[in-house]
């Protein structure tokens, strides 16, 4: 994909750590980096697929406080697997106005150690890890959220923004 770029690759990222650096194609024609975000806070989340019941209702939670967020000046980025067609038809559908990433080769996933392991129905297999980080405007991640429940994502998100150090 001639877009992606990923800095470093770290599977265990906690709060107090430098964020890798990304750049992903996304929605609406635009590029999401991490470059472009200097000197502002993002919140960074990875969901596993566009348009499944999961991550439609965590995306429509985070669009409905997006105007907090906007105010506020927090930018929200989804990032899955999914080619830039269908996270594009996802974010038309639902009038998500905020960035969905591509990230099909899930290297900017690895780097955040959110492609793991996962299994179902007894098969194992690699996937996308339903998963936020609340990154500060210096690059560092303030909040990390594993294995997110997509109903209660867009309130603890709203919670650790309000307690983010401004700069």
């Amino acid at each position: 994909m001639p877009f992606m770029t990923v800095s470093a690759q770290n599977t265990d990222l906690q709060p107090g750590d430098r964020a890798p650096d990304f750049t992903l194609p996304a929605s609406a024609g635009r590029t999401v980096s991490s470059a472009a975000l200097s000197g502002k806070p993002y919140l960074l989340y990875f969901y596993p697929k566009a348009d499944t019941p999961g991550c439609t209702t965590q995306a429509c939670g985070l669009q409905e406080v997006l105007p907090e967020f906007d105010a506020e000046g927090l930018t929200i980025i989804g990032v899955s697997p999914d080619p830039v067609a269908k996270i594009e038809k996802f974010a038309t559908k639902y009038g998500l106005k905020f960035p969905l990433a591509s990230d099909e080769d899930h290297a900017v996933a690895e780097a955040y150690g959110t492609w793991v392991e996962k299994s179902m129905y007894g098969r194992t297999y690699m996937g996308m890890e339903r998963s936020s980080f609340l990154v500060d405007g210096h690059g560092v991640i303030r909040n990390v959220w594993r294995k997110v429940k997509p109903a209660a994502h867009a309130v603890l998100v709203a919670e650790a923004f309000r307690n983010l150090p401004k700069a």
